[in-house]
């Protein structure tokens, strides 16, 4: 392993961690200072009653080519907004609403009921497409270029139930013209019964040729909110994982795992049981290997990964983040969209988890901050949400890492249950660390190389990894690029090991840019 830092805890995983050189572990992490720049865009509020208790994810997607990215949020029983960027290089985040500009012969209304949407580019055509998911059957929207799109349910063969959908993933087979498109379905609206012990089933479109078969049920369900396909082991044998809500509607419910493509369950999968609300990937410990953290009603949960399996991270790693660290509420947090990112750009991932209270639920902390975990030189992560400004008391739902002005520093957006939508510009810590944005492209299916690896090396901040990914988060994700934080260092160089395995050569990329790199 090269190098990054000291050791996440020296008692459980001093073996797995390296060195990283030029780093204090004494001196815990700064935290960046953010001001919420919302009242600059229109208002947006992810809203509803009980079928809308659970989503209110935002997709990001550069939908006009401007090279600012734009969201899609989702409203569930309110308006679902596409907001369009307009923001100048490094000033003051702001966006413009704009309808769904359809094709000529479709409706321009949005559809209702929308949970959640995530970015793709099904067809290969160049123009990313969106999947809605819905209260009601789902949507899959061909983008047209210029933020305009099409509804391309029927024309791609896709039969959607009257389900209710709460989450989503996506990958490329080998040798197919489209993704393998995956639907994760909470409680079955049809079963007289419900709602408790009635977990749907999720359902698998699988394509033959320009068009999908019809669905195969994956089961059992119980009661899907997140899932993400992913290369966890790195040897081309990639996995559907699927955080599932099941404590108060299945007995032995727990959170599953199927291998590709046979779709069967692993022999050695533990079976852990949570309130799983979110998943979020990241290589923490230098390996190449992605660690996974799964939000839940109460503990959140990070699993280390060893290669052959997943062990839970020792309590002192500082994320589990099972109560409010403000407000005085002792009871038990409630968590949903975590993403990892490098917020301070010093080289060392940190982790945002979108917090709030399902509803009135009594049994658990009615005002229950975001947290802002910054992970320090020796591995630990530090709780900085208030110091930072983005400790919001609001329900919090879905959420993205983004840099939004440009300005090289990663910005936060999280959609609210029945309160405005936060957008937080980050404004850094003072200092004037380095870093690098990368995207992979290739010719011919899956343009944007889903599946594939981007490695990155520099002098002190050693090697990091990042999986492309379709899915994870809650109910949202984007189509943007890849951030790495480089702290002091000036040069640095990438390779990918692209979606078929072929290992792309280190080359040179510009510090403190974007670059794409082309097979």
């Amino acid at each position: 392993m090269r190098g990054r830092r000291a050791g996440l805890l020296a008692v459980c995983l001093a073996a797995a961690l390296p060195a990283r050189a030029a780093a204090d572990p004494a001196l815990p992490p700064v935290a960046p200072s953010f001001v919420d720049d919302a009242a600059l865009s229109p208002g947006h509020v992810y809203d509803g009653g009980w079928e809308h208790f659970v989503g209110g994810g935002v997709a990001v997607l550069d939908c006009d080519a401007d090279g600012r990215p734009d969201l899609f949020a989702a409203g569930g029983a309110a308006p679902s907004h596409l907001l369009r960027n307009v923001s100048d290089p490094g000033g003051p985040i702001r966006f413009e609403a704009r309808p769904l500009d359809m094709a000529a012969d479709q409706t321009a209304d949005l559809p209702g009921a929308v949970t959640g949407a995530y970015p793709l580019d099904i067809d290969s055509d160049g123009q990313l497409d969106l999947v809605l998911l819905r209260v009601g059957p789902n949507l899959v929207l061909r983008g047209l270029g210029a933020c305009r799109f099409a509804d391309a349910t029927e024309a791609l063969g896709l039969s959607f139930r009257d389900a209710w959908t709460t989450a989503f993933a996506a990958t490329w087979e080998p040798g197919q013209r489209l993704p393998t498109l995956f639907f994760g379905n909470y409680v079955d609206r049809t079963d007289p019964d419900g709602p408790f012990m009635a977990c749907d089933t999720n359902d698998v479109f699988r394509p033959q040729g320009a068009r999908y078969r019809p669905a195969l049920p994956l089961a059992p369900g119980h009661c899907a909110l997140s899932m993400l396909v992913s290369d966890w082991t790195r040897t081309g044998r990639p996995a559907l994982r699927i955080a599932n809500d099941r404590h108060y509607y299945v007995r032995g419910g727990y959170e599953q795992m199927f291998t590709l493509p046979a779709l069967t369950e692993p022999a050695n999968w533990p079976r852990v049981s949570l309130w799983g609300m979110g998943i979020a990937s990241r290589d923490l410990t230098g390996d190449g290997l992605p660690e996974v953290m799964t939000t839940s009603m109460g503990d959140q949960l990070l699993q280390i990964n060893r290669g052959t399996g997943f062990e839970a991270a020792p309590y002192d790693i500082g994320t589990y983040a099972q109560r409010p660290f403000i407000g005085g509420d002792g009871r038990p947090a409630t968590g949903w969209h975590a993403e990892f990112g490098d917020l301070d750009n010093d080289g060392r991932v940190d982790l945002f988890i979108a917090k709030g209270n399902v509803d009135q639920m009594p049994s658990n902390a009615m005002h229950d901050p975001n947290n802002l975990l910054m992970q320090g030189a020796d591995g630990r992560f530090h709780e900085r949400a208030a110091e930072a400004g983005v400790a919001s008391m609001a329900r919090g739902r879905g959420a993205a890492l983004v840099d939004l002005n440009g300005d090289g520093w990663l910005d936060i957006v999280v959609v609210n249950r029945r309160a405005p939508m936060e957008i937080w510009r980050n404004r850094g810590t003072g200092a004037a660390p380095h870093r690098v944005e990368i995207r992979p492209r290739q010719g011919g299916t899956n343009p944007d190389a889903v599946g594939a690896w981007v490695e990155l090396r520099s002098a002190t901040a050693g090697l990091q990894a990042a999986e492309i990914t379709v899915g994870g988060g809650h109910a949202g994700g984007q189509a943007w690029g890849l951030h790495f934080g480089l702290g002091a260092d000036t040069t640095a160089e990438a390779r990918v090991i692209w979606p078929d395995g072929e290992t792309g050569a280190w080359a040179p990329v510009p510090v403190d840019g974007r670059a794409e790199i082309t097979r």
